[in-house]
């Protein structure tokens, strides 16, 4: 991640665990909402475990295929704890959620599903009136499938793009995996070129890097990886 993006969000979860008089000031629940979004493998499940690790809080993960409908899933949520973040991944896999229309959204009840309407009514009634210094994360690959009522602040307070490797991305992909500053070695500026110029996951790019011990074999491998999806990715697009 980068690091502006990184200290932002570190920033903000500072200010949320400083701001329990505040809330109680201006008469708003003590939780916050985050929307984490891009592509699979861009680090959306690794985010969560730093911000849970960060914080020192538990992570109750739900995953809503699970749920049978709407009072199954406030049961479920109002058992969560206190210094907690829940997280509800893929959103956007979930038809009834991405559903707009008021009569599919009745149709949908009679079915017994989780419903966009149950999900915003408990997030903004129940879920805002039990416990204190909770965080929701939803996740998603399709942001631009989901409905607008969803998105706006006090039910996703804070978007999150989680997009494709950049350099500086890689270069701290190379510090943790080899222990290596990537502006040491001469094949890095070649790979970060590379990088900058191809979508690739950090996911893929861990996956090469622990391939082989030696480290200019690594590299080459990771070049090579590279290369091939800048050429499936141009044919694709031809």
């Amino acid at each position: 991640m980068d690091p502006s993006a990184k200290k932002k969000i570190i920033d903000d979860l500072e200010r949320f665990l400083k701001r329990k008089e505040f809330y109680k000031r201006v008469g708003k629940a003590w939780k916050r909402g985050y929307l984490l979004y891009g592509p699979p493998g861009t680090g959306k499940s690794s985010l969560i475990a730093a911000m849970a690790n960060y914080l020192k809080f538990d992570i109750f993960d739900l995953e809503l295929s699970s749920v049978q409908n709407n009072g199954e899933f406030k049961r479920i949520l109002l058992s969560t704890t206190n210094r907690s973040i829940l997280v509800i991944e893929d959103i956007d896999c979930n038809a009834e959620v991405r559903d707009r229309e008021a009569e599919n959204q009745e149709r949908n009840m009679s079915r017994g599903t989780v419903t966009l309407s149950g999900i915003l009514n408990f997030i903004d009634g129940l879920w805002s009136s039990a416990g204190d210094e909770r965080i929701i994360v939803f996740t998603t690959n399709h942001k631009e499938q989901l409905d607008p009522a969803l998105l706006r602040p006090g039910r996703m307070d804070m978007h999150i793009h989680m997009s494709y490797c950049t350099s500086l991305g890689f270069r701290t992909l190379v510090s943790n995996y080899l222990g290596l500053d990537g502006l040491n070695h001469p094949l890095c500026e070649e790979i970060e070129k590379l990088v900058d110029s191809t979508e690739v996951t950090p996911a893929e790019l861990a996956e090469e890097l622990m391939q082989d011990d030696d480290i200019d074999v690594v590299l080459r491998g990771v070049i090579s990886f590279i290369e091939k999806k800048k050429v499936e990715r141009n044919n694709i697009t031809t």
